[in-house]
């Protein structure tokens, strides 16, 4: 079955998307990327330029390159709507694209984002042009304002807290979100930690995941990228196919009455 997601007019052939940050080594970083077959790889500029490179941006690029895959620049690091749209520009140069993950961080313990610094900057951004994807709480609010007022093509609601690895904590927020906003494109980004996470976001709905952590801090970081590429996919398959509908009462799979049966022989 032909499945793509589109996103600003570009046909993505699956839907995970992965994070560069935390492997242990260019080479393995390499091999996951492979393994994972994703089509979207996020970069963040800002710890890149303060961190040193290491080659590890170096071979991200190649890999990516060389499998089609699409480059998403990140804000990550940044406080406040003007650094945001700094970094946000500096990215689209250096990377040559005009695809940004929007990141305002508000709190240092949660690392949630800020929810009026990041309207402020993916509203200035979408005026300059950037197909910005907003990393997000599940407010169903801010999420409405963040399509309506300043245009962003994707959001990107947390499922947890980064790097936490809790899944979805808020299941019946992601519900509402989905169920409010049937036309927008949601891509749940930030705390899962197994394939199951995955596979259950895309049962709800949501058109993609965004990992990294889960990957990176793996013992075996390839491996894993190859499981979540399936749970995605199993996901993905799962909700077009039409999951069952949960009941707080059993029902039999297979009806007996009116029919009659043997107890036993004599």
């Amino acid at each position: 079955m032909q499945d793509a997601l589109i996103i600003d007019g570009h046909s993505l052939s699956s839907r995970l998307f992965l994070g560069t940050a935390g492997y242990p080594s260019p080479q393995t970083l390499v091999e996951a990327i492979e393994a994972s077959q994703c089509s979207v790889l996020t970069l963040g500029l800002k710890r890149t330029l303060l961190a040193g490179d290491n080659g590890f941006v170096a071979q991200a690029l190649q890999a990516a390159q060389a499998r089609g895959v699409r480059l998403l620049p990140n804000t990550a690091g940044c406080r406040t709507a003007r650094e945001a749209v700094q970094v946000a520009q500096m990215a689209r140069e250096l990377y040559g694209t005009h695809w940004i993950k929007l990141e305002v961080v508000g709190d240092e313990h949660t690392l949630q984002p800020d929810p009026f610094e990041l309207l402020a900057a993916a509203t200035e951004l979408g005026r300059a042009g950037f197909t910005v994807f907003p990393y997000c709480t599940d407010d169903l609010v801010l999420c409405r304002r963040l399509l309506d007022e300043a245009g962003c093509a994707v959001l990107m609601p947390w499922g947890a807290p980064i790097g936490s690895g809790q899944g979805l904590i808020h299941l019946q927020a992601l519900r509402t979100l989905r169920e409010r906003l049937p036309q927008a494109l949601l891509i749940v980004d930030a705390g899962l930690g197994a394939p199951s996470h995955a596979a259950q976001a895309l049962e709800l709905g949501f058109d993609a995941v965004l990992l990294n952590s889960a990957v990176a801090q793996a013992r075996e970081p390839v491996a894993m990228a190859a499981a979540f590429r399936d749970a995605v996919r199993g996901g993905r398959q799962g909700f077009l196919a039409g999951l069952m509908a949960p009941q707080s009462f059993a029902v039999a799979s297979t009806p007996v009455s009116g029919h009659a049966f043997l107890l036993g022989s004599a």
